[in-house]
């Protein structure tokens, strides 16, 4: 029977630097490796990043986006 192993994720030494632009939706879901429809929930249950509108497009400041995700890591550390 053939083995079976589980890939691990590498975590790098340092974050990976965001893009200078402010985020779509989709590129939230492609950096935080979930589905999209997941970043449109946490908006409408406002949990997630925050989120604003330009004209009827939603946009994520990348700052915005790493402060979210490292007041869930600090949340996970206590």
């Amino acid at each position: 029977m053939a083995e079976r192993r589980l890939a691990v994720a590498q975590v790098p030494d340092e974050p990976r630097p965001l893009p200078r632009r402010y985020l779509t939706p989709l590129d939230v879901a492609e950096l935080l490796g979930v589905p999209i429809e997941t970043v449109y929930q946490w908006r409408r249950k406002r949990t997630g990043p925050r989120g604003f509108r330009v004209g009827r497009h939603l946009r994520y400041d990348p700052d915005d986006v790493r402060a979210w995700v490292e007041s869930l890591m600090e949340g996970a550390a206590a």
